[in-house]
């Protein structure tokens, strides 16, 4: 975890923060530099926070 945080650019408790729901809504670019870390497109991280139909 700590190397993914330091990739992103950001400390490992804003990341552990995200990770348990202390920090809700992290910033757009915050997200983005994760997904990058991470190897997914943004396009592949909104496709999997969409709601499944009822």
């Amino acid at each position: 975890m700590v190397e993914v945080a330091a990739a992103a650019g950001l400390s490992a408790e804003t990341l552990r923060k995200i990770e348990t729901g202390r920090a809700p809504t992290p910033a757009f670019f915050t997200v983005a530099a994760l997904a990058g870390v991470l190897g997914l497109s943004l396009d592949e991280l909104a496709a999997h926070c969409v709601l499944a139909p009822a």
